[in-house]
């Protein structure tokens, strides 16, 4: 697995992303809160609730810890990776 970077400073946490995160658990060059909604795997602000996960309650702050059942840590990079991915994609299909 690969390492997750911070959603706020976007360093590297020293945690892989599917690690379990406790909800104290930091940053440790910026101290951003790393158990909240931007470094969850099912976060997307384009979703409804900015949540893919259709169960979970919605958390105003994306930012910030929270007591989500549903979480699950990952990189903001990794959400990154994603979208060039689906991009990539995209122009394949549409090219001539």
């Amino acid at each position: 697995m690969s390492q997750a970077k911070c959603h706020s400073c976007n360093k590297d946490t020293g945690l892989e992303a599917g690690a379990s995160v406790f909800r104290t658990t930091e940053c440790p060059h910026c101290m951003a809160d790393l158990r909240c909604c931007k470094m969850c795997k099912f976060y997307d602000p384009k979703s409804y609730n900015e949540c893919r996960e259709p169960q979970a309650d919605r958390v105003a702050e994306k930012d910030k810890a929270n007591f989500c059942g549903f979480f699950v840590f990952q990189s903001s990079e990794q959400e990154a990776n994603k979208k060039d991915d689906y991009l990539s994609a995209a122009d394949a299909l549409f090219k001539k």
